[in-house]
């Protein structure tokens, strides 16, 4: 799985350039998306399921994943954030990382 991250995240840093990275991880309780500038090494935005804005009943279902995307688009638009890379970490795009991915789409994120 960590070679898997690797490899992707290598492979986006090279094409992305100075864009900054959604970066998704997922547990088994709670799923979390943070945006991250490479080129400062520091997070602009992030959302996760375990805050108490999200105001999710069960956090590690797909509608959990689908508040977080939406939180962590919102938070973009407020630092200024248009255009992002995903970075799904390793994961299948399939189920909550789909979710959350598309959530951030409608939210205003373009990648």
């Amino acid at each position: 799985m960590k070679r898997r991250a690797t490899r992707n995240r290598t492979r986006l840093k090279k094409l992305a350039g100075g864009t900054p990275r959604l970066s998704v991880f997922r547990s088994n309780k709670y799923i979390y998306a943070q945006i991250i500038d490479d080129i400062k090494g520091t997070t602009l935005a992030q959302a996760s399921s375990i805050e108490k804005d999200a105001k999710i009943k069960v956090a590690s279902n797909a509608e959990a994943a689908i508040a977080v995307g939406k939180l962590v688009a919102e938070r973009a638009k407020k630092a200024g954030i248009k255009v992002v890379v995903f970075d799904r970490g390793g994961y299948i795009y399939h189920g909550r990382v789909k979710a959350l991915a598309e959530a951030a789409r409608d939210g205003g994120l373009k990648f």
